[in-house]
């Protein structure tokens, strides 16, 4: 999560990058360190996916370089703009909001892999509408309540993933021509935008104590993360999901095309589809492993919300609509 989904302190994972060189032959030696650019959040410390990484490194002889590159849309951009000649070998966390533009632009040296997923979903905190004597929100249209005047903080979708997912689940719900008027009436109902999941989250929303605001666009599995950090033992989550709020996000990684190191690049591409790296996602980064050897911890199975049926829009769609909308969105709610 999203913070984006981690915590920890500090890693050995190896930081001198390899250059390309000669054998003694004359042939192409390939670096024995493989960079794996990736967003922002990603864990950089000593936590369990690092340490999946650290036993990659003493089976392989390849040491693992995470390079951050900003949120998934700056990571993306930079990468297309690169494309051929990359900053890393392997990219991590290109979700399906972004995965055309990925494609598209020639980022990828074959066909990218599944590697995680989760769901976007407004999140409420429960002690506040039981204070309030309130049924927290089940749906979009129940945010327009005027008795949550004032109690919904999102993210901007031009400037956060998951406030992009957000705004592509009104546009599944509401469809091409209605999206806008939803936005419009959650606008008048005083709806609060920020730039980002840390300022939305962390900031404004009250069920992690940090704002006043107790209706927040954020994940499925934000539930089981706020049990696992909580100072003192907790029998339930201080915070809900409104559960036909959600929006499929899946998440990508690829080996990136013009690496100087192909060969190592697709062993760790391999290594981060197994079960021994994916079995650390749901507690580091709070997202639903792919690999179906995983066997989901107790306390992520008991808290993370993955609805049956949750909202999607075709990747090519979304690619083609995504920086019209996202302007068109502009207009009407920060006009």
């Amino acid at each position: 999560m999203s913070a984006r989904r981690t915590r920890g302190a500090a890693l050995a994972v190896a930081l001198a990058a390899t250059l390309v060189g000669c054998g003694g032959d004359g042939t192409a030696v390939e670096p024995t360190t493989i960079r794996l650019v990736t967003y922002d959040s990603f864990p950089s410390e000593d936590t369990p996916l690092n340490e999946a990484l650290a036993e990659f490194t003493a089976d392989t002889g390849l040491d693992v370089q995470i390079v951050r590159a900003g949120d998934t849309g700056t990571m993306v951009t930079k990468a297309v703009l690169a494309a051929g000649n990359p900053e890393g070998d392997v990219m991590w966390g290109v979700d399906n909001t972004f995965l055309s533009a990925a494609t598209d632009g020639g980022i990828f040296d074959g066909t990218p892999a599944l590697v995680d997923e989760g769901d976007v979903c407004v999140n409420y905190d429960v002690a506040w509408f039981t204070e309030q004597g309130l049924e927290p929100p089940a749906t979009f249209d129940d945010l327009l309540d005027p008795a949550l005047r004032g109690q919904l903080v999102v993210q901007n979708p031009s400037t956060s993933s998951p406030g992009l997912a957000f705004l592509l689940g009104t546009i599944a719900e509401y469809g091409e021509d209605g999206w806008q008027d939803y936005w419009a009436a959650l606008r008048d109902n005083d709806v609060e935008v920020v730039d980002s999941w840390d300022t939305a989250y962390y900031d404004r929303f009250s069920g992690s104590g940090g704002g006043d605001r107790p209706l927040v666009v954020s994940y499925g599995t934000s539930p089981p993360a706020e049990v696992v950090f909580a100072a003192e033992p907790l029998d339930s989550a201080p915070t809900g999901v409104a559960v036909d709020t959600c929006f499929r996000q899946q998440e990508f990684a690829g080996v990136l095309r013009g690496t100087p190191a192909p060969e190592g690049a697709v062993r760790l591409l391999e290594f981060l589809q197994g079960e021994r790296f994916q079995r650390e996602l749901p507690l580091t980064l709070f997202v639903f492993p792919t690999n179906d050897d995983v066997v989901l911890p107790e306390v992520f199975a008991r808290y993370a919300v993955r609805p049956d049926i949750s909202r999607t829009i075709d990747t090519v769609l979304i690619a083609e609509q995504r920086a019209a909308w996202q302007d068109e969105w502009t207009q009407i709610v920060l006009r």
